[in-house]
């Protein structure tokens, strides 16, 4: 197998794989802090990096249906969230191409970076 390419999305306030601290994505990418996972709290992000994405599929969310993908950490491969595909409903079509990342499966960094 190759060298695996991570990327970093800048910034000081980071939030990362909880396995093994790849980097995720950025506060400035925080889009909401009240969603729901099936492990608890979760947070939805407008951009995330060094993910890898699961196959597509229709579920029901409290919210209504969408079609979502998994997603998993790119270093470690464990499910960290999903994204949203498409939504069924209307007035949930902001949603469609942002990542929601399950609180249990992140965690949050401060990097010596300035920005």
């Amino acid at each position: 197998m190759g060298k695996l390419f991570l990327e970093h999305p800048g910034g000081r306030r980071l939030y990362a794989c909880a396995s093994c601290t790849t980097v995720l994505t950025n506060k400035r990418s925080l889009v909401s802090t009240t969603f729901h996972g099936m492990s608890g709290s979760a947070y939805l992000f407008n951009s995330v990096v060094n993910v890898l994405r699961g196959d597509s599929r229709t579920t029901d969310m409290r919210t209504g249906r969408h079609i979502v993908r998994d997603v998993y950490c790119k270093r470690c491969q464990k499910y960290v969230g999903w994204t949203y595909e498409y939504a069924m409903s209307a007035d949930q079509r902001y949603k469609e191409g942002m990542y929601v990342l399950e609180c249990f499966y992140i965690m949050q960094l401060q990097s010596a970076v300035k920005d």
